[in-house]
């Protein structure tokens, strides 16, 4: 029933508590495509951890789907298989347990060992190495050779970052040859631009970095992102540099230093949550090639910060022990400002999140009366929030998103609001809208290239 593609098939232990009372940990599932006894394709379900600790991932029937919520850790697998039914034995759920164990994706030695070492390797190194920056870079090297697996190692090693830089500046032109205002007169004092890929998001992402080369460069870079996958319940800091093809980006020490004064150690007490967040690095390529190294050879000083949802608990963090977004607005505003230099604010933000991917009812393709209202609807939302941005107030747009309990999925409000209170602006641009959508309608994402000053 459950297959991880291991060489030895996962056994059941009877002798193990964790699996006779096997607690489910958070997964993310999703549609694949299998092959049954008869060599005919056929539809599977994919289990993947949603913390992304665990890389392996399980394949199993979609019938599983009525068992997963019973792995609460409160039922024996004889109590499953009675609530269940449907046909299901205790041999083929044991047959699930071990794989799920096998995967990390249940909570026991299995997982405790493989969490350990996880957050050791991340406090061993004063700086993250390079995820979706090293797999774009090598993306881009593959097809100037020809598509995937093309280009050999030592290619990809040696013309990543040549090979991006060259894109940018592609794109940059691409957007701008025609633009009335195609540069910044100054410096920003924060910018709004996506975190989604490059791929959908290369507009947006030009659009506003394109426009800061002549700007004065930046001292340091605060990047405030959105936290996918992590543990953390309030905002979260990360203690370390970013490291992509293009180089390293070393942490604001100073800056650092005097948050974890403020805020206390449980600013950086899920720092592990930066490990695999793209939120922040997606960043960190534009930084280098648009603000390049100073006269010592280092790029801009960063430091990084995943903000939560301010519409839960009053903007304080889920559990009341993390730090609340008033807090750490105050802190970072009071820090900044004793620091000597400029500092730019990057508020990483995707808006929208629609479509059957994201629990919606119906695809977003097609032109009849409901599709077309149901894409008008988003895209008129959007420009609505929007705009309580370009006024400056976050706390009508965390009230307007409460009220109508976030029905497009906003998942940067956090980061937006945390950039419009540190920063006061006074003149607020919104330089470019876009939503990217597939082609069967699965998934709507929008996101907003905005400057402030």
């Amino acid at each position: 029933m459950a297959d991880n593609n291991a060489a030895t098939p996962a056994k059941y232990d009877p002798h193990a508590a964790h699996q006779q009372r096997p607690r489910l940990r958070p997964i993310r599932g999703f549609q694949a495509q299998g092959q049954g006894p008869d060599g005919q394709a056929m539809p599977i379900l994919g289990l993947a951890d949603a913390r992304q600790i665990s890389e392996k991932v399980v394949f199993t029937m979609p019938a599983a789907q009525a068992i997963l919520p019973l792995m609460d850790g409160s039922r024996g697998l004889d109590d499953i298989v009675s609530q269940v039914g449907r046909g299901l034995t205790r041999p083929i759920l044991e047959q699930l347990v071990a794989q799920l164990d096998d995967a990390a994706l249940i909570e026991g030695p299995g997982f405790e060992t493989l969490l350990k070492k996880s957050r050791d390797d991340y406090d061993a190194n004063p700086i993250l190495p390079p995820a979706s920056s090293a797999a774009f870079a090598d993306m881009v090297v593959d097809g100037a050779y020809g598509g995937q697996g093309k280009a050999t190692e030592d290619q990809k090693t040696n013309e990543g970052a040549k090979k991006v830089r060259e894109l940018f500046d592609q794109w940059m032109a691409q957007v701008l040859k025609d633009a009335p205002d195609p540069s910044f007169d100054r410096l920003p004092a924060a910018i709004m631009a996506p975190h989604i890929d490059y791929g959908r998001g290369w507009m947006n992402y030009a659009s506003v970095y394109g426009r800061m080369r002549v700007c004065d460069r930046p001292d340091r870079v605060v990047v405030l992102g959105t936290n996918h996958f992590g543990m953390g319940t309030g905002v979260v800091g990360c203690d370390k540099g970013y490291q992509t093809p293009m180089g390293v980006c070393e942490l604001d020490q100073e800056l650092a230093s005097s948050l974890r004064f403020a805020l206390g150690d449980k600013l950086f007490e899920h720092r592990y949550d930066h490990e695999r967040e793209h939120s922040i690095e997606l960043h960190m390529m534009w930084v280098q090639h648009v603000f390049g190294k100073d006269a010592a050879g280092n790029y801009p000083k960063v430091f990084g910060a995943l903000v939560h949802d301010p519409m839960v608990n009053g903007g304080e963090s889920y559990d009341g022990h993390g730090v609340g977004l008033e807090a750490f607005v105050a802190a970072l505003k009071s820090a900044t400002a004793k620091l000597p230099g400029k500092t730019l604010f990057i508020s990483s933000a995707d808006l929208s999140h629609c479509g059957p991917a994201f629990g919606d009812e119906r695809p977003l393709t097609g032109e009849d009366e409901e599709v077309t209202n149901l894409r008008n609807g988003i895209l008129q939302h959007d420009m609505q929030m929007l705009e309580l941005v370009q006024k400056n107030k976050p706390a009508d747009l965390i009230g307007a998103m409460s009220w109508q309990q976030n029905h497009t999925r906003w998942c940067s409000l956090g980061n937006i609001c945390a950039t419009l209170k540190t920063v006061e602006p006074k003149e607020i641009k919104l330089i470019n809208f876009a939503a990217a959508m597939d082609q069967q309608g699965v998934t709507l994402v929008s996101h907003a290239a905005m400057a402030m000053w």
